[in-house]
């Protein structure tokens, strides 16, 4: 029964947000791997630039939940708009814009561990960015 109540919580949550879209997809696997790659640096390497030690601290965790949460509700006003221009063009715009955010902070974090990227995705990124 919970489970239940959890699929049918996810899928209305989805449903508002514009879909279950390759980008609805892309922004969530991006802020799950930010909010990891952000925890990783914090905790193991102790280098955040979050919190003022640069050590894993909850205050500093929860900031960032609390700011793909407002990013999300960006996402859902951008769709609401959508549907009263009677497009798709901002709801689009909005979660592209989002993923390019998280894919630089992604790539901060990963800097921060000392991890080189590949030229691929260091010129997906800057793509993307003229996208945006």
């Amino acid at each position: 029964m919970a489970l239940t109540g959890i699929a049918l919580s996810g899928a209305f949550i989805t449903d508002l947000l514009g879909g279950w879209d390759t980008g609805l997809q892309s922004l969530f696997i991006f802020m799950a791997i930010d909010y990891t790659t952000g925890l990783i640096v914090a905790g193991v390497f102790k280098k955040s630039q979050k919190s003022k030690r640069g050590a894993l601290e909850s205050y500093a965790a929860w900031k960032g939940l609390l700011r793909k949460g407002m990013s999300l509700a960006v996402v859902l006003i951008a769709c609401r708009l959508d549907l009263l221009l009677q497009t798709t063009i901002i709801r689009d715009a909005t979660v592209i814009a989002y993923v390019v955010n998280e894919l630089l902070s992604i790539t901060e974090n990963i800097g921060l561990m000392g991890v080189p990227l590949p030229k691929i995705i260091t010129n997906a990124i800057e793509a993307l960015k003229e996208r945006e």
